[in-house]
């Protein structure tokens, strides 16, 4: 018997239905209608895109360990400088995007204050092609002009926005980096400037220099420009004690 009397089928007749059945008689026009499938493509394709867009452009790296291996040599950070640790070295508060993806002016993308918020939270730098007088550490006394570099430097860049090329890694987790900073609306060379003050001298380690593309016959004319002039350190070349950081490291 039916039920209910105007139900068409008895409920009794349970017929088996063959699963091909089903999927012939599902309508798949709806699926391959351009005008729904368009928009699940551009939709699609948006998201994508906008997620890879971020993680190469805007996504924030706290530290050198962290600089993916596709970014050496082939991109730059930019952000402020929030510590100068010695003449040829610096610590970066990496800003991706700058002033554009709301650095410093919007309230929660604004570079942490004190050495709590800074901890574990900046990029190691290290100047590329020079290398600048030794300071005092490990008992070793500093070497002349150890004191001018590290005040130039820090009034050069410190607390300043700059960009940096980075190259690679090196054995203290610094990212080696050709650092530029805008002086009166040009843009300038840390590394090429204090070469020309006589604060540094080209880098001359027997293996792992690093000038980045071009750079070392400009640093090494910028080098003997200083020392024609004896400009800074260049002015005790000819004491016998004199010695460049790269003898000095040697010898210590």
């Amino acid at each position: 018997m039916r039920w209910p009397p105007w139900s068409s089928q008895d409920p009794d007749d349970k017929r088996p239905v063959k699963w091909t059945d089903t999927l012939n008689a599902t309508d798949w026009t709806h699926y391959t209608d351009p005008r729904n499938v368009i928009p699940v493509v551009l939709l699609t394709a948006t998201v994508l895109g906008s997620y890879s867009f971020y993680r190469s452009y805007l996504r924030r790296i706290p530290q050198a360990t962290l600089i993916q291996p596709q970014f050496w040599r082939r991109r730059s950070l930019f952000g402020r400088v929030t510590k100068v640790g010695d003449g040829d070295g610096f610590r970066l508060f990496h800003m991706p995007g700058g002033r554009l993806a709301g650095w410093e002016w919007l309230p929660w993308r604004r570079v942490p204050e004190g050495r709590a918020g800074l901890k574990d939270n900046t990029v190691s730098i290290r100047l590329a092609g020079i290398d600048a007088p030794e300071g005092a550490h490990f008992g070793h006394p500093a070497q002349p002009y150890s004191k001018e570099a590290l005040e130039w430097l820090t009034g050069y860049i410190l607390h300043r926005r700059v960009r940096a090329y980075v190259y690679k890694r090196d054995q203290y987790n610094r990212a080696i980096a050709t650092v530029y900073v805008r002086r009166w609306l040009l843009r300038r060379d840390v590394g090429y400037r204090m070469l020309k003050l006589g604060l540094a001298t080209v880098y001359e380690a027997k293996t792992g220099a690093e000038f980045g593309p071009g750079l070392e016959e400009k640093y090494r004319r910028a080098e003997w420009w200083a020392k024609l002039r004896r400009k800074g350190l260049w002015r005790e070349a000819n004491d016998e004690r004199f010695e460049t950081p790269r003898e000095y490291k040697s010898r210590h």
